[in-house]
């Protein structure tokens, strides 16, 4: 695997992976390289984020790690990332939960894909995300986490619904874009 050094310096390892670059109708147009797709101006390519919820409607944010290129210590939902060829946004949510928060299929039954979009959006000069978004939604059964803390700063547990009304109070968190996008499109008045 190549790494490559992107501009401010940090090494990160998984600047040799590829993701899916997509049409803006998620349909596959060929493998590109992550660092490529997050530089310059980008290219669009598919990605998912993961909201996961427990039975009295609070969702889990998880803040980035520091040593996460683009939006670093920022809250997330819960998991955010990108399918690899041959993956669906469902299978890459089960692994991506289970490498960053420990968290097994067993734990919830529902997961499943309730929303798509398209964004694009820059991190100061580091990089940028342009992205066909999945947004993947499941009730946990089963709350013991266990995260890995190369991947997850920190951990809350807040209402959704108070979240999504009371954008002053969640604004001071730092949400990602691509979460806070997920959040509006999601929460109907």
């Amino acid at each position: 695997m190549t790494v490559e050094e992107p501009a401010g310096g940090r090494t990160h390892a998984n600047a040799g992976e590829d993701v899916i670059a997509v049409d803006a109708d998620d349909n596959p147009q060929g493998l590109v390289n992550r660092l490529d797709a997050h530089t310059g101006e980008g290219i669009r390519h598919r990605a998912f984020t993961t909201l996961l919820f427990d039975g009295e409607g609070r969702i889990l944010l998880a803040q980035r790690s520091p040593d996460k290129r683009l939006w670093d210590t920022y809250w997330d939902g819960t998991v955010a990332s990108h399918p690899v060829d041959g993956q669906t946004q469902v299978e890459a949510a089960e692994q991506r939960l289970e490498e960053e928060l420990g968290v097994t299929p067993e734990q919830y039954d529902d997961l499943r894909v309730t929303d798509r979009f398209e964004y694009k959006r820059y991190y100061l000069d580091e990089g940028v995300e342009h992205e066909v978004c999945a947004v993947l939604r499941a009730t946990l059964s089963d709350t013991v986490l266990d995260p890995d803390d190369s991947e997850v700063a920190g951990l809350m547990w807040v209402p959704y619904e108070r979240l999504h009304r009371n954008p002053r109070w969640y604004r001071q968190l730092r949400l990602c874009p691509w979460f806070e996008i997920a959040m509006r499109r999601d929460v109907r008045d």
